[in-house]
């Protein structure tokens, strides 16, 4: 993993406004699209393009240590919260960027249960909201959501170039792996494992370890604002601390 000087913090711009978007069950994830009037960008970090958000997605694990699509130190957390964002300057639609070069960038962060939750999971994990998309194909509107509340107090992350985690899998991501994880409740994560994965005629099947099996790096160039060779060191160095990883894992300090 390589130290980048030039990635800077990533940069949020939702015009001060607040959003709406329809939550779905869609029996293989939990899916937040948002309304097409709503748009929130991002841009800086590995971005050459300012990027729009499209979806957020959430995996979890039917047990805590297996929730995650990426891993840290070869350990996987209870779930994972990716943003969608597609290439508003080049491509059209999401549907075009996809499948195109440069197309997505994806903002994936940890989740992590603890006492009290993240304010934006709250929103969506709260009981009178998680239990309106309880079988495949429900759907629920969520509206006056605050985008900035989803992140982490934090602007360290990892990068890397890579491929979407659900079919057809194409390699036109840049993923950004922040530093730090969001919270949720137990009782939030024993809702979402009770989300099924089939409509309510069909036997119940949870929708829980929606998660891609990790793959191999393939040589793929792992890099990072965070400066490890700072700390405690009059000469830095562009060389991060060793690590060991397959693709997705990898050791934070």
């Amino acid at each position: 993993m390589i130290f980048d000087p030039f990635l800077t913090p990533i940069k949020l711009n939702t015009g001060g406004r607040k959003v709406g978007g329809t939550m779905y069950n869609t029996g293989r994830h939990v899916s937040l699209r948002l309304d097409k009037e709503h748009l929130v960008n991002i841009s800086g970090g590995p971005m050459t393009y300012s990027h729009r958000l499209e979806e957020i997605r959430l995996h979890f694990g039917s047990e805590d240590g297996q929730g995650s699509e990426h891993l840290l130190n070869g350990q996987a957390f209870s779930g994972e919260v990716q943003l969608i964002h597609y290439n508003h300057e080049l491509y059209t639609n999401y549907t075009e960027a996809a499948k195109s070069p440069n197309g997505l960038v994806i903002v994936s962060i940890f989740m992590k249960i603890a006492e009290t939750s993240n304010s934006f999971l709250n929103r969506m994990l709260n009981r009178d909201t998680i239990t309106r998309i309880t079988y495949k194909n429900d759907a629920y509107l969520l509206t006056g959501l605050n985008i900035e509340e989803i992140y982490p107090e934090t602007n360290s992350f990892i990068t890397y170039e890579g491929s979407m985690t659900i079919p057809p899998c194409f390699e036109t991501a840049t993923w950004i792996l922040m530093n730090k994880p969001v919270y949720l409740t137990r009782m939030q994560m024993h809702s979402l494992r009770l989300l099924s994965q089939n409509q309510p005629s069909q036997i119940f099947l949870s929708m829980s370890d929606n998660v891609r099996p990790v793959q191999p790096l393939n040589n793929r160039c792992i890099r990072t604002n965070i400066n490890f060779s700072m700390q405690g060191k009059d000469c830095p160095n562009n060389r991060a601390q060793k690590l060991q990883y397959r693709v997705n894992e990898w050791l934070l300090k």
